[in-house]
């Protein structure tokens, strides 16, 4: 089984990277664990307690579940992936079943113990104009937003959360892919590496 990390600001093109990824390698070959299906479990707070969370934090997530889950899929073991909704600030009770396959990209770069399992680690690099932007395409859209709520919470929040623990993680990366999901060369190199990984 090959580990793969993938880091990058919000908006960045970590998820066109993923998808790129999946889509190189054979079907049914990559099993993708998202970092946002791993909030914290809020069922105890008040709505206002719930609003309240900086979702940006590192503190925000539930990493011991989340390592429980990836040891889980190394066994060879398949999991019940939590679900969380954005809109009510807490998990949903569906999960979702996801087996353990040949390669495994997780979504963070943030937590030393799920680093040290990583085979290749890297990161998505864009241009923080276009960062925010992408927020607020996919925020009004998706998640209900207007423009000055997404402007508002990147200025306080996204934009210090990112200099202060995302930005660091580019450290570890052992490849950074710049121009995020648009850097088709890039993807491909780093899809022939996975391959050749997958082939030892």
């Amino acid at each position: 089984m090959t580990i793969i990390g993938i880091a990058g600001g919000t908006g960045s093109g970590k998820t066109t990277v993923v998808k790129k990824i999946v889509e190189a390698l054979p079907p049914h070959y990559v099993a993708v664990v998202p970092l946002d299906s791993y909030y914290n479990d809020t069922t105890e707070m008040t709505e206002e307690e719930r609003h309240a969370i900086n979702f940006d934090h590192p503190d925000a997530f539930d990493w011991k579940l989340l390592i429980k889950q990836v040891n889980e899929l190394r066994k060879g073991n398949a999991i019940e992936q939590p679900t969380y909704s954005y809109i009510k600030c807490n998990r949903l009770p569906e999960t979702i079943h996801v087996e353990p396959k040949p390669v495994i990209i997780i979504e963070t770069l943030l937590n030393k113990k799920l680093r040290d399992m990583m085979d290749l680690k890297i990161f998505v690099d864009a241009d923080s104009d276009e960062r925010l932007i992408r927020n607020i395409q996919r925020d009004i859209v998706e998640r209900g937003r207007d423009v000055k709520m997404v402007v508002d919470r990147y200025l306080e929040v996204l934009k210090p959360m990112h200099e202060q623990f995302i930005e660091p993680t580019k450290r570890y990366a052992d490849v950074i892919i710049p121009q995020g999901g648009e850097n088709v060369k890039g993807i491909d190199m780093v899809c022939k590496f996975i391959e050749r990984l997958m082939q030892q």
